[in-house]
Formats: structure tokens, C-alpha cells, sequence
């Protein structure tokens, strides 16, 4: 048996299901009575979101497989068998969020005032503005779509919400009433199909001008009004439906002279990929169901039967609805960050090496830090990689300004950062228009490393300024993911992320290390070396853990480190936000692992990797979760901290994590997830306690800054 056979035949979870139990995990804050009403129509559009994700990508994929007749399993089940799993729970999951939604959210949004009302139940006056609305801005729009031999369905775009209408020829043009449930009807097709899109350009939520929010979906007033579109046939029925479509990317790297361009034409192609899954309304009849199926080629397990409003994610928009504070979280205010205040940043990381926690402390750190490098006349070059930006990036405006300011400015852009091709692509055009020099990485590799260098001429000659983190350069999801960013000059770091950019920018393959770990090159490596060490330590009788953050644990060969490790005696805390395909509890194989899991209103991102060494710990930050991915098939940096004070941050970071008895779940034998039992616990939730840190931290500063009466 082979190492990779041996891998295979390690105990764990498939994948796919336990990214399923993940996103169930968030569907239990949309459950929770707890929360704010409002925040939890936020996590139920999350799902939402994040199911449509997983189809387009994972889902998309093990359909490829199966269509391609790949059956070798790998531990994981065949294709098929992994799609028949898939589209259980799923289904399940469906019936969940819409229980969820109809039982409780819906209601409990009533009992405050808030009314998501259908066209019938309209008074005289809503009525009038939406008849009203609909002549003025929705029908101009419209465009129905017959499907005939003539004319074939039309390319739907992917997650379109469109109304499948079938007709019958009648010179009167009358309207038959739509049967409240038509969905066992056994007459035959009338022969006669249209499409209706339902516009994307107008709000899917239209707001009535009332002193308490009344709304009502834009489909709900399109519904009553279809008739208006086929003059001379009677609407026999009408339903909503809607497509998911493949949108993976598939750009062959090897042959493209030009890789922007192949992008460019790919994103193109995401709207057409071939369709996943369909959501039908539940009253939607028989014969349209069924011609729906068989023209979008799709099977029974593919059509989820919906019981209320297509596409969840809409209920964003009611989340985001102001004037009712009692049902949103009370808002959290990002702090400054002490270190830097009203400090010279050069000035303060060349005292020593700064530690920064989003969204706790504001990401104005890494702004300033690259704002100031573009304007300072001292500074001869700047490095950056950039994985996923804001649409209005103030750090790409800086690295703009920089080249124009006459600076040397190298910007390694990722064409390939899943659904932000676009926006990059952009960005990309815009930098190179602006004098910077751009490059798109290595071919078969993404660049997924947070890195940015500064290169300064100062007294002593030039000096090297890095800023690391966990999390993109992004100042809009750094409001709401939990990052760690980290500044040093040290040479050792700055030789290190010299080099790391000589192996993206030329042909520098053999790069060695002095500090930190890359991917591919050294980090699948240096993690299994640590690993090992602790198991060599346990075995000794010496000071024996490991504590690791971070968003997905997959990689077999990681995992059967961890196994080792635990046989050993090695203590094993796993804090794993998403995927986790480890089992944790299995006796004589990983009872000393515990795995967690912390679903809370910031997103848990950042990656911490603690090894305990025999008593002088080892601490590590980085951009790499332990996936094969990441450590095979992305350029990746983990970089130790050395900073005693530091390293003590993050233990108690850490550690504080761990304490949480209101978020933190921990994973069960059979790889669902429990809340921690409270009993005779305090009541700590992590995320404000992190805050309240923040917030002592920076008023001490300004208190010690306070000038004397």
C-alpha cells in the first residue's frame, strides 16, 4: 500500500458534508432566539449565500467527475454517491431554513411592525402605488421570452430569478386564476411556454412610504400584472424559478499567451456554465415542472421545491432596514490602534515589532502604513500582493499615488481570487496604466500570501519594512472578518520576503528561508516538522501541544500528523471556523483532540498556529489554512512571532477563544457540533471580550497621553 492509499484509508469526514454541517452551524445563529431578530435574517441570507457558493463550485465539480465517469473515491465515496449524500442533507437543509423563515422570522418581524405583505394583501392605497409602480418602472423593463421550435429557451443567468409562464391561445385573453397549488395536476402541457426575468436592476424589496416599513417583492407585483405581457392567451400558470450554474473558472494557464485575457473571456462564460440546481415554487404545476427538468437537463435530486420566497440572500435587504436598534446588534466601534498612535509608523516598528486584530483595532494601520510609504520621499520601492480588494480601494489609490510619486512599485494582482476576477482585473489595468509594474503570479499557483514590503533609505543606510497578516487588503471585509496583521523591519524577515517576491517575479524557484514558511516551497514541510516534534516531545515525557485557528482543515497528510501526535499524548486544540475533515474522540487514535468551532457576528479568518516545545512555545501567523490548496497549490507565508510580548497577545488570544461558553460549538463523534455545556460557567463570549480589550488598550494610551493640569 502506497502513502497515498494509506492517507485514504485515515478516519475522517468527507468534505462536502462537513462543509454542509458548517453551514448548518450558521443557520443555528438564523435559529436563535438570542440574537437580534434582525442579525438573524442576516446569518439565514448568509446560508443562502453561502449554499449557492457551494453548488456552483463543489457541487459543479463532483457532476463534472461523475459525467467524466471518474469513480475512484479516494475515502470519500464516489461522485455519485457524494452527490446522492449531498443533495440529502441539502434538501434537509432547504426545509430547515424555510421552517426558520416562515415559523419564526416572518412572524416575529410582524409583532415589531414590519410587514412583507403579498400583492392580495394589499390595502387600497399600497395597491395604487404598486399598480402605480409597475406601469411607471417595472414594465418598461420587462421582456417575455417565448419558448418555442423557433425559439429556444433562452441563456437564463445564473441565480436568476425568472417566472415560467404557460399559456393557451384564447382570442378574449382571459385570466384564469392561479389554483393555489397546482403541483400534482396531471393534465398534459398546453404546447405554450414563456419566460419572464424578473428585473435585477431595480431593489428585489420595494419599500411602501410609510411611517413603519411595509414591504412587498418585486415578483409579488410582477405576478398579478403577467397577463399584461400576453395579449390574446390566457395564463394557464405561473411560477417563479430559479437557476444555479456552474461558475467555476477553468483557464488552461500552460497554453494562454495571455492570462488576463483568458479571464476576461471566462468570467464571460460563468454566466452560462451548465445549471446545478433549480429552485421551483412549491405550487409551480406538474407539466412546467417537469418541461423545466427536461430542457435544463436536470434530475429529481437537482430541483428543490421551495415553500415561500426564492433565493434567500434577499433578506440582506431586511437586515440592513434602519430604526429598530433593539433588534440589531448594539454596533461595535474598530479601535485605534495604541502602538501607532499619534506615532511616526516607521518610527514606531523600528522600536519593535507591532501586532494589529481586526476588526477590533482599525485596518487605518495598514492604510497609514502604505499611504504614508507612497509620499515619503525616503521610500524607494514597494512590494505588494493583493488577493481581494474593496471596490474602492484606498490601498491600491496609495500604490497608484506611489508610481506617480516616481517610486519602484511591483503589485502582484490575483486574477484567480474566486468571484473578485472582475474587480481585479480592474484594479489590474488601473495600476499598470498608473506606471506600477503588475504581475499575475505563477502558472498552476494562486498568490494567496498577505505581504507587503517597503524599501526606505534612512541614516544608516535602507531598511526594509514588512506588514504580514492572516486577512486580505481589504478595508471592507476588514470591518467584519477577524484578522492579525504584523510590522517588523527585522533583516531576517525582510531577507525572507525579498525572496518570497523574487520567486513571484522571476525565476528564483529555489528560494531558502530564513524565518518563514512558503508554500509550496517549505510549508507542508515546516508544519509536518513541528507536528512531529511535538509527538517526539509527548513521547519523551516532555511539555507537549498544539493549539491551531483556522478556517478548514482537510489536508490527510496534516491530519495523520495530528493522529501521531495524539497517540503520543500530545494535546490537541482545533479551532476550525468551516471544514473539518479530522474526527475528533476516536480512543487510541484522536482522544486527546478536541475540535471547535465559533459561529458569531464577525467572521472567524484568522490562522494561529501554537506548538508548545517542550516549554518555550512556538507561535505562528499566516495566510494558509491546512488545506492541500494552500500548502500544495497557492503561494502561502506563516511567520513566526518572536516578540515575547507578542507571542503572549496571541496565547491570550488564543486562550480566550477557548474559553467562549456562548459561540464556541465543539464537534461530536459523529461530526455534528454542540454548543459547550454552561453549566456552572461563566457567561463569556469571545469576540466582546476582544472588543472590550480594544477599547481598555487605547484608552490607557490616551490617558497616559493626557497632558498634566
Amino acid at each position: 500500500m502506497d502513502k497515498a492509499e494509506k492517507l485514504e484509508r485515515l478516519p475522517h469526514f468527507n468534505r462536502e458534508l462537513s462543509w454542509l454541517e458548517f453551514n448548518e452551524r450558521v443557520l443555528e445563529e438564523a435559529q436563535d432566539k438570542t440574537n437580534p431578530l434582525l442579525e438573524r435574517f442576516k446569518f439565514l441570507a448568509i446560508t443562502a449565500s453561502n449554499m449557492d457558493e457551494f453548488f456552483m463550485v463543489r457541487v459543479s465539480g463532483l457532476m463534472d467527475q461523475k459525467a467524466a465517469k471518474i469513480n475512484r473515491d479516494k475515502g470519500e465515496g464516489s461522485p455519485k454517491e457524494q452527490l446522492i449524500a449531498i443533495s440529502k442533507k441539502a434538501h434537509s437543509m432547504f426545509e430547515a431554513q424555510y421552517n426558520c423563515l416562515n415559523k419564526s422570522l416572518l412572524p416575529a418581524l410582524a409583532k415589531e411592525g414590519v410587514r412583507v405583505l403579498k400583492y392580495e394583501d394589499l390595502n387600497e392605497e399600497q395597491r395604487k402605488i404598486a399598480d402605480d409602480y409597475y406601469e411607471t418602472t417595472i414594465y418598461p423593463i420587462l421582456t417575455p421570452m417565448a419558448v418555442d421550435q423557433s425559439r429556444p429557451l433562452p441563456l437564463l443567468n445564473n441565480r436568476s430569478l425568472n417566472f415560467l409562464v404557460e399559456l393557451e391561445n384564447d382570442s378574449e385573453a382571459t385570466v384564469i386564476p392561479e389554483p393555489k397549488d397546482l403541483a400534482n395536476d396531471d393534465d398534459g402541457r398546453s404546447g405554450k411556454y414563456a419566460i419572464v426575468q424578473v428585473p435585477t436592476v431595480v431593489k428585489r424589496l420595494f419599500q411602501f412610504p410609510e411611517k413603519k416599513p411595509s414591504f412587498i417583492l418585486l415578483e409579488d407585483i410582477i405576478r398579478p400584472h403577467l397577463h399584461t405581457l400576453f395579449s390574446g392567451y390566457t395564463l394557464v400558470s405561473r411560477a417563479i424559478f430559479r437557476i444555479i450554474r456552474d461558475a467555476d473558472l477553468e483557464v488552461d494557464e500552460e497554453d494562454s499567451a495571455d492570462l488576463l485575457h483568458e479571464i476576461e473571456k471566462s468570467i464571460k462564460r460563468r454566466r452560462w456554465g451548465s445549471p446545478v440546481r433549480i429552485e421551483i415554487e412549491k405550487k409551480m404545476k406538474k407539466s412546467s415542472r417537469n418541461y423545466l427538468q427536461e430542457i435544463l437537463n436536470l434530475k429529481n435530486d437537482d430541483i428543490y421545491e421551495i415553500n415561500g420566497v426564492i433565493d434567500l440572500t434577499v433578506w440582506f435587504g431586511v437586515a440592513g432596514i434602519s430604526g429598530f436598534p433593539k433588534l440589531c446588534n448594539a454596533p461595535i466601534t474598530p479601535q485605534p490602534s495604541g502602538d501607532f498612535w499619534e506615532r511616526d509608523v516607521f518610527e514606531r516598528i523600528r522600536e519593535s515589532d507591532v501586532l494589529v486584530f481586526h476588526p477590533y483595532q482599525t485596518f487605518d494601520s495598514v492604510l497609514d502604513f502604505v499611504e504614508l510609504a507612497a509620499n515619503d520621499p525616503q521610500v524607494l520601492a514597494i512590494k505588494q500582493t493583493l488577493y481581494r480588494v474593496s471596490g474602492n480601494s484606498p490601498i491600491v489609490n496609495s500604490l497608484i499615488t506611489a508610481a506617480e510619486n516616481g517610486k519602484q512599485v511591483t503589485v502582484l494582482v490575483e486574477l484567480k481570487a474566486r468571484f473578485d476576477e472582475e474587480n481585479n482585473i480592474l484594479w489590474a489595468k488601473k495600476l499598470e496604466k498608473a506606471g506600477c509594474h503588475v504581475i499575475y503570479g505563477l502558472v498552476g499557483l494562486k498568490t494567496h500570501c498577505k505581504a507587503c514590503l517597503v524599501v526606505r533609505r534612512e541614516d544608516d543606510g535602507i531598511r526594509r519594512y514588512i506588514h504580514l497578516g492572516t486577512g486580505n487588503y481589504n478595508d471592507s471585509t476588514a470591518r467584519f472578518y477577524t484578522d492579525l496583521g504584523y510590522f517588523t523591519c527585522k533583516e531576517t524577515f525582510g531577507a525572507d520576503i525579498s525572496a518570497m517576491f523574487n520567486l513571484l517575479t522571476g525565476y528564483a524557484r529555489n528560494q531558502s528561508f530564513n524565518k518563514i514558511l512558503v508554500a509550496p516551497s517549505n510549508m507542508r514541510q515546516g508544519f509536518l516538522r513541528l507536528i512531529k516534534k511535538e509527538t517526539q516531545n509527548a513521547k519523551d515525557g516532555k511539555p507537549s501541544k498544539i493549539i491551531a485557528k483556522l478556517n478548514s482543515l482537510v489536508d490527510m497528510e496534516i491530519i495523520g500528523a495530528l493522529y501521531d501526535a495524539s497517540k503520543a499524548g500530545t494535546k490537541i486544540q482545533l479551532v476550525v471556523r468551516g471544514i473539518c475533515c479530522l474526527k475528533s474522540g476516536i480512543e487510541g487514535v484522536s482522544d486527546n483532540i478536541q475540535v471547535f468551532s465559533i459561529i458569531d457576528r464577525f467572521l472567524e479568518h484568522s490562522r494561529i498556529y501554537y506548538f508548545e516545545n517542550a516549554g518555550d512555545p512556538l507561535v505562528y501567523l499566516a495566510s494558509a489554512d491546512w488545506m492541500p490548496r494552500n500548502l500544495d497549490r497557492r503561494v502561502e507565508a506563516a511567520f513566526p512571532v518572536e516578540d515575547e510580548n507578542l507571542k503572549k497577545k496571541i496565547i491570550e488570544i488564543l486562550n480566550i477563544t477557548l474559553s467562549d461558553t456562548l459561540k464556541l460549538r465543539v464537534q461530536k463523534l459523529d461530526g455534528t457540533y454542540e454548543k459547550i455545556d454552561r453549566r456552572g460557567k461563566e457567561a463569556i463570549r469571545s469576540q466582546l471580550v476582544f472588543q472590550k480589550m480594544a477599547e481598555d488598550a487605547i484608552a490607557e494610551v490616551r490617558i497616559t497621553d493626557a497632558p498634566l493640569l
